[in-house]
């Protein structure tokens, strides 16, 4: 497949604007979905990571492509690799969101770069956005995106999660079931129609996972919380990256460790004690 990584590039800073209400039922919703695993906070205040519930694009059905998302070529270059996944990205936490708040959130196109890895082509999109309140910048984020080509017919997605992580201790862990409830709720909080997390056919038969997946931001958002838990409410400056696919339906675990340097590292193992997703949090 060749890819004209110039034209992709042509997409490059643009913008985008989108406004959202932090609803007492939106936290409520929130709050039912993750229980226990989320960082205390004072009275009003919207829960860590809710941010990626506000404002998703929303697109008529007949508009979204086979995997359920929306078409490329608006907001978002249209990158001609049909696999789109949360590569990770960086978050960094200046207010607090509260309930009743009007969010706007300002999104500009970022890096866009080519390269070839070992399952064949990738191309990665860096989105950045701004998360507004009449009080000013509540919070920044850099999301990274990579998409890459279809499953080879009778080949999984994806190799062997990298074995670092296997039995390392922590300072705090927590053990989350990862349930088909949990990747619908999700599903319906941000208004996600990817189908690899609600479709087991085509999770298993087209896009060659080994079940449905549970998404990027379910861990991000659990890494966050679990550093904020640990650090006593410090402000978030959060790193952090996709290993392999986290699959439903057993239980893995979301850990915290302080490090010598003052940061802290949080991660996600599968039930077989090996990395998912890594995340740093650094002292400014």
């Amino acid at each position: 497949m060749t890819i004209d990584i110039d034209h992709l590039r042509s997409w490059t800073n643009r913008t985008e604007d989108a406004q959202d209400i932090v609803t007492p039922r939106l936290v409520q919703s929130f709050d039912a979905t993750f229980g226990r695993h989320l960082a205390p906070r004072g009275p009003g205040e919207a829960p860590l990571a809710l941010h990626w519930c506000l404002a998703p694009p929303i697109s008529p059905i007949e508009a979204c492509g086979p995997d359920g998302h929306a078409a490329k070529g608006e907001f978002l270059p249209p990158v001609p690799l049909p696999r789109r996944m949360w590569a990770g990205g960086r978050i960094e936490t200046l207010a607090p969101l509260r309930e009743g708040d009007v969010v706007t959130r300002r999104s500009s196109i970022g890096e866009i770069s080519y390269k070839e890895g070992r399952s064949g082509p990738l191309c990665f999109v860096a989105v950045h956005h701004e998360f507004m309140t009449e009080r000013g910048v509540a919070l920044r984020e850099r999301h990274d995106i990579v998409y890459r080509e279809a499953a080879k017919p009778g080949t999984a997605a994806v190799a062997n999660a990298p074995p670092a992580g296997t039995g390392e201790p922590a300072d705090l862990v927590w053990e989350i079931e990862a349930s088909p409830l949990l990747l619908f709720r999700y599903s319906a909080l941000t208004f996600n129609g990817h189908r690899i997390h609600y479709d087991f056919p085509y999770a298993t038969g087209v896009e060659g996972y080994g079940g449905l997946v549970v998404h990027g931001p379910i861990q991000a958002t659990l890494i966050a919380n679990i550093i904020v838990t640990l650090t006593g409410g410090e402000p978030l400056g959060l790193d952090y990256r996709g290993l392999s696919p986290l699959i439903a339906g057993e239980t893995f675990q979301v850990k915290a460790k302080r490090l010598a340097d003052g940061s802290v590292r949080g991660w996600t193992e599968g039930a077989d004690g090996r990395l998912r997703m890594e995340g740093f949090s650094r002292a400014a």
